[in-house]
């Protein structure tokens, strides 16, 4: 089988990923959610004309010259209005947010009224008509289409909601990933290891690299390598009601490598199965119905970059995420050798240097070494065949912090 392009094997993956149906869910529960519907008024805000200022509401005419005497007749805190009405040189105490009293058109603020004592107030600095105040409606009217379909939903966001008066949201079903690790050296993080056995490391990564974009990861365990093992966590992922399966090992061609007989043996239709990069070769992909298989390598390194490269974009179109990776162009801090038929994706440290990003890449590139990518904040891309290269060459970086 013939090594597919990353691009092709990430349009491939793509096809047909769409956001998934929507769900209702509280507020207070929506935070970093996407909507599946527009937000639509409910109410107007403001409701009335209110006060955006503590002071005195007044007739303008009475204060456009000072020093103007005024008599106090009442008080409209927030939330208890004044319901008389404002004559010819009268004032009501006022607080931010209550409503505009009938026959006031104008607010003087506190800094500029002296209390003469008796309910008697002199203004000292002449205030125009309108001045101080929060038109009914200026900010959104019932009705009004306030966030579109699609938008995330982050504090401004979720505040205008609650604003217009919705106390739950329709948002994007958050995605499911199901994580199967498969392997008979593999023993949990805090285990006893045995002589040739190591620790099961992957699936944190690959679930922190779901829950970056939303989505949500269902660990099931380490799978033995015997296919009844791996079929069973698989018919578990089914039932759970995954979106997406990842399998962590088991992808090559070895004598105990099973992940493929053992998907296709439950129905998956394999869209493609290792890919032109390095690292990451043995990636495969395929279809159980509606649910979409990930075949990670097992090393380390591979498993996350794979994540990165095709798992990450997938939940978000997934989850209705507007999501790009972070390519820029750097120069090189070292220089490269001339590039293979793979693509490259080579661990680096970025650094500014004298207002220029600069990548250095690691030595060493071992699959294995998960060390190297924790110190790593960037992958420089190398395209298949690419030429060698000095350092100080322009290059491509895939930014990972």
């Amino acid at each position: 089988m013939a090594l597919v392009p990353v691009a092709e094997a990430l349009e491939r993956l793509l096809d047909g990923a769409a956001p998934l149906a929507g769900e209702s869910v509280p507020l207070i529960e929506a935070a970093d959610r996407v909507l599946a519907e527009p937000v639509v008024a409910l109410r107007t805000q403001p409701p009335f004309n209110a006060s955006a200022m503590d002071g005195y509401a007044v007739r303008a005419t009475d204060v456009a010259l000072v020093p103007s005497k005024l008599s106090v007749i009442g008080m409209a805190p927030a939330g208890r209005g004044f319901y008389g009405t404002v004559g010819k040189r009268q004032a009501v105490r006022i607080f931010t947010g209550a409503p505009l009293p009938d026959g006031a058109d104008t607010i003087v603020i506190q800094e500029n009224v002296r209390d003469l004592g008796g309910g008697d107030i002199e203004v000292i600095e002449p205030t125009a008509e309108g001045r101080n105040i929060r038109r009914i409606g200026l900010d959104f009217t019932n009705g009004d289409v306030l966030l579109e379909k699609g938008r995330l939903l982050d504090p401004a966001a979720l505040s205008l909601t609650a604003s217009a008066n919705h106390p739950s949201v329709s948002v994007v079903k958050r995605p499911l990933v199901a994580i199967i690790a498969t392997g008979d050296e593999l023993l949990p993080p805090g285990s006893e290891l045995g002589p040739d056995q190591i620790i099961s490391s992957n699936a944190y990564g690959v679930a922190a690299v779901a829950q970056s974009v939303g989505a949500r990861a269902l660990d099931l365990g380490i799978a033995a390598d015997r296919k009844d093992a791996i079929a069973a966590l698989v018919q578990k992922a089914v039932v759970a009601g995954a979106d997406v399966i990842v399998t962590l090992g088991g992808a090559s061609v070895g004598d105990h490598d099973l992940i493929h007989d053992v998907l296709t043996g439950e129905g998956m239709a394999l869209g493609f199965w290792k890919i032109a990069m390095r690292p990451g070769k043995p990636l495969m992909f395929g279809r159980l119905g509606k649910i979409r298989c990930i075949g990670l390598p097992g090393n380390p390194v591979a498993s996350l970059v794979c994540s990165q490269l095709f798992l990450k974009p997938l939940l978000a179109r997934l989850g209705g995420r507007d999501y790009r990776q972070d390519i820029r162009q750097v120069r090189l801090g070292a220089a490269m050798a001339a590039n293979d038929r793979r693509q490259d994706y080579v661990r680096a440290v970025v650094r500014e240097d004298d207002r220029v990003l600069v990548a250095t890449p690691f030595s060493i590139q071992d699959s294995s070494m998960l060390r190297m990518l924790a110190d790593a904040n960037g992958l420089i891309v190398r395209t298949p065949f690419a030429p060698a290269a000095a350092a100080g060459d322009a290059c491509n970086v895939l930014m990972l912090r």
